[in-house]
């Protein structure tokens, strides 16, 4: 499912060139705050792709929303005490 997800997230990515040392911008708008710089295109891709998983492991860790992607949810479950 995770996979899954990803895949929709970076399928949605948009690139430009900018004036920096790192000229390849690439975002996901769907995904507020995850972006990347790189030195090439590819360079770019693997950048955002570490972005997004960060954000959505620190989303699911604090239990935030994660937007629905191409009818693909994720959401993090109720954390389980077990008492002995």
């Amino acid at each position: 499912m995770i996979s899954q997800y990803l895949d929709a997230a970076m399928s949605k990515a948009h690139y430009e060139m900018i004036k920096d040392e790192e000229p390849f911008y690439g975002e996901i708008e769907e995904c507020k705050g995850v972006w990347a710089t790189g030195k090439s295109l590819e360079e770019c891709r693997r950048n955002l792709l570490g972005a997004l998983e960060g954000w959505l492991i620190l989303g699911l860790q604090r239990g935030l929303p994660i937007p629905a992607l191409d009818g693909i949810s994720i959401s993090a479950s109720e954390p389980t005490t077990v008492r002995g």
